[in-house]
């Protein structure tokens, strides 16, 4: 009986994760701070850097990469609003990382990529990661 409990208790605890809803509201937000870099916390990431022009086209690379992601999708906003927030499932679970790029500020004006997980207390690093495999991609280009 015990094992049963169990095993109903894993297929919801993964039901959960994959089927809960994703409230675009509350992930379509830029960081806190506009400190320049790159910036962890347990788990988040942030990266940002200064543009000289409006940042359009540094965006339109970052989407484009981040598209080619597997399963990744656009969650909120579009590259014409300047800010665009997609969600990335891991593969065996399915566990959503959200990531958020926009062009920001004035003075100076910068493009800030905020990658940060939605369950748990640490990504293990896993947004840094995929963020700078995608500023790797771009820079390879």
């Amino acid at each position: 009986m015990l094992f049963w409990i169990i095993v109903i208790a894993l297929v919801a605890l993964v039901a959960y994760v994959r089927l809960a809803p994703l409230e675009p509201a509350r992930w379509h937000v830029q960081a806190e701070g506009q400190k320049m870099g790159k910036t962890q916390a347990a788990n988040s990431y942030i990266w940002r850097d200064p543009v000289e022009d409006d940042g359009a086209e540094t965006l339109a690379k970052l989407d484009r990469t981040i598209m080619q992601t597997p399963r990744t999708e656009v969650v909120a906003g579009s590259l014409a609003e300047g800010q665009v927030t997609y969600v990335t499932r891991t593969k065996l679970m399915g566990y959503p990382d959200f990531t958020t790029i926009g062009v920001y500020g004035a003075d100076p004006r910068y493009v800030e990529v905020y990658g940060r997980s939605r369950f748990g207390r640490s990504d293990l690093g896993v947004n840094a990661k995929r963020v700078n495999g995608w500023l790797a991609q771009i820079e390879a280009r």
